[in-house]
């Protein structure tokens, strides 16, 4: 039963710390690459209106936000977790797969970037935090 509720915990601190580093980076990314004059990118509606005005160096911060975030909530993952780490961080990659396929459909970027984002953001992170995770433990 112990290793159950640690295994749940370690989830759910796994998700919650990846949000807050995504949403921390895609909060400062104005900041470092500043949005196309003109654009809201606080709202999505601004976003959409907008999106056609960014260029590929406005998609390093977003990118960078989802293998980060994804990567730290899976890392953290691994660390708590009792056992089934590596189910642990795929599962986490998974609902950071799910948000980002959601975020695909409800801002349509350059189809560029939703395969990367896709393809290297997620499930990669999972498993290379699973990776550095459990070669601390050897």
């Amino acid at each position: 039963m112990i290793i159950i509720l640690r295994n749940v915990l370690a989830v759910i601190v796994g998700i919650l710390v990846g949000s807050l580093v995504n949403m921390a980076l895609i909060n400062l990314s104005s900041s470092i690459i500043h949005p196309p004059l003109g654009v809201d990118v606080t709202t999505e509606e601004g976003l959409k209106a907008g999106i056609h005005l960014f260029e590929p160096k406005h998609f390093i911060m977003p990118f960078l936000a989802h293998a980060l975030g994804t990567l730290v909530g899976a890392l953290l993952t691994v660390l708590i977790a009792a056992n089934n780490k590596i189910k642990l961080a795929l599962t986490i990659s998974m609902v950071f797969f799910i948000g980002g396929a959601m975020m695909v459909y409800m801002l349509p970027g350059p189809i560029w970037f939703a395969v990367v984002d896709l393809v290297f953001a997620y499930i990669p992170m999972g498993l290379l935090a699973a990776k550095i995770a459990t070669k601390k433990e050897v």
